[in-house]
C-alpha cells in the first residue's frame, strides 16, 4: 500500500519527509562557495520583501491590533513562500540541516560552513534591501505612516531584554522550521504556498523573533530615523545585541526542537 493510501491524501508522509530533508541537507553542504553566497543574499531580500509588506499592513492605524497582526503575518508568508518556491537558502530554514549532520551524511564542518556562509549572505541581502527601500523613498508614502512605523519596529526590537529575544527566537523557527517541513510535504506550488502561510503568520502574529527578518527590520528603522532626521533608540549596536539572542534561540528551535527531534522519532523507527 502506498504511503498517500495510508495517511489519505496525496502528500509525502512524514518517514518521507525526514528523508527528503536530510537529502536536501546533504544536497545544501556540497554547493559552492559563488552559489551558496547568491542564494543566500537573495534569501535575505526574500524576507526583507515580507518584513516591508507585512510594515506596509501594521502601519495602517484604523486597524485593530490583533488584524494587523494577523493580516501583517499572513503578507509576510511572502519571504519564505519565495525561498520555498522560486529557491533560495536561508539560515533559519536550514537549520533542519542538523537532521543529515546527525545521520552522518555531512561533516560538523560543512554543516558550520553553510550557517555561516548563509547567515553573512542573508544578512547582506536584507540590509542592502534596506538600504534600497530607504534610497526609493518608499518609507515616505502614506504622508509618512510607513516610516514612522518602521522606526517603532526598529525601536521595540532594540529594547527587547537578551532572555526574551531568545525565546522568543526559538518559538519563531519553532514555527519557521514545521513551515518547511510541511512545505516539503506538498507535491504542488499551491500546496508550498497554504503550507507556510498558517505557521509563519502564526509566529508573526505572536511577535517571536526572526533573526533575518531583523536584518531588514531594524536597519530600515535606522535609516528611516535618519531620513525623518528623527531622534530613535535603535542602533547599530542595538541591533547585534538583537540579533545575536535571537539567533541563538533561531538555533535552538529550529535545529533542537523540530530537527533533532523528528530525526529522533524516524531514525529511532529505522532501528526497530
Amino acid at each position: 500500500m502506498k504511503d498517500h493510501e495510508i495517511f489519505g491524501f496525496d502528500a509525502f508522509s512524514p518517514a518521507q519527509i525526514a528523508e527528503k530533508v536530510e537529502n536536501v541537507g546533504v544536497a545544501k553542504a556540497a554547493l559552492g562557495l559563488v552559489p551558496m553566497v547568491a542564494l543566500g543574499v537573495l534569501a535575505g531580500g526574500f524576507i526583507g520583501l515580507g518584513a516591508l509588506y507585512y510594515t506596509i499592513v501594521v502601519s495602517d492605524p484604523v486597524l485593530s491590533f490583533a488584524t494587523a497582526r494577523v493580516l501583517g503575518g499572513v503578507v509576510f508568508s511572502l519571504g519564505l513562500i519565495l525561498v520555498i518556491v522560486a529557491g533560495a537558502e536561508l539560515f533559519t530554514g536550514n537549520n533542519l540541516m542538523v537532521m543529515a549532520f546527525v545521520s552522518r551524511k555531512i561533516s560538523l564542518q560543512l554543516l558550520v560552513r553553510n550557517f555561516t556562509v548563509v547567515y553573512v549572505a542573508n544578512f547582506i541581502g536584507a540590509c542592502g534591501l534596506a538600504l534600497l527601500v530607504y534610497l526609493s523613498g518608499h518609507l515616505q508614502t502614506g504622508d509618512g505612516l510607513i516610516g514612522r512605523k518602521a522606526i517603532a519596529i526598529a525601536e521595540a526590537k532594540v529594547s527587547v531584554s537578551f532572555a526574551e529575544a531568545f525565546f522568543r527566537g526559538v518559538l519563531c523557527n519553532i514555527l519557521v522550521c514545521l513551515a518547511v517541513w510541511i512545505a516539503m510535504a506538498a507535491r504542488t506550488v499551491s500546496g508550498k504556498v497554504l503550507a507556510v502561510i498558517f505557521p509563519v503568520s502564526a509566529f508573526v502574529a505572536a511577535g517571536f523573533e526572526h533573526s533575518v527578518a531583523n536584518m531588514y527590520l531594524i536597519p530600515v528603522g535606522i535609516f528611516a530615523a535618519s531620513g525623518f532626521e528623527t531622534a530613535s533608540t535603535a542602533s547599530w549596536s542595538g541591533m547585534l545585541s538583537n540579533l545575536v539572542p535571537v539567533t541563538l534561540g533561531n538555533l535552538a528551535g529550529g535545529a533542537g526542537l523540530v530537527g533533532l527531534v523528528y530525526w529522533v522519532i524516524y531514525h529511532a523507527k529505522k532501528r526497530e
